[in-house]
Parts: C-alpha cells; structure tokens; sequence
C-alpha cells in the first residue's frame, strides 16, 4: 500500500478535525519545499528520530550500453541518501 498526498491530508483531518484541509496541504507543500531547497543547496535534512536526508553526488563514469555494449559517459549527478531512525526500523521488523 502505497499513500498518496490526498490521502495523507484526509487522514491527518481526520484526526485533527479543527484544521482545515487547504491549511494542512499548504503546510504540507510548505513542509516538503523546505526539505527541497535544504538539498538542492547541499545541506543534510534531519528530523531527530524519524528520519534523515542527505545529498549526495555521483561522479561520472563510463558505463556499458546493455544493448549494444557500446561504452557510454554518465555525467555526474546528485542522489538522496535516505535513512529512517532505528526505531522505525524495529518497527518495521516487528512481527505481528
């Protein structure tokens, strides 16, 4: 199961039913464009026992064409490190 902004916001209004759902998107978006620019400026994002994002980047390589075996220059590129915190990792091996 996958979750969607949509069903996010319907499920947090559920729970807060004082708050408005164009005011949880808006902090949502607002929420989420923050985490953005903290990355695209090369700063590690780190919410204390949750989870944490990190920028990293790869260096260009040569990499083989699958098809043709032809080499081809991959130029470098930057990837998101993403680790979640150790106790939602337990709660995730949880059997139940």
């Amino acid at each position: 199961m996958s979750a969607s902004k949509p069903e996010i916001i319907n499920k947090i209004s559920k729970n807060f039913p004082n708050l408005y759902k164009k005011d949880i998107n808006k902090f949502f978006d607002i929420f989420i464009s923050e985490i953005i620019k903290a990355l695209s400026k090369g700063e590690r994002v780190e919410l204390r026992d949750v989870m944490m994002f990190e920028p990293r980047i790869q260096k260009k390589r040569i990499s083989l064409n699958p098809k043709t075996l032809e080499k081809v220059e991959v130029p470098e590129k930057k990837n998101i490190l993403f680790k979640c915190s150790k106790e939602w990792k337990k709660k995730l091996n949880e059997k139940k």
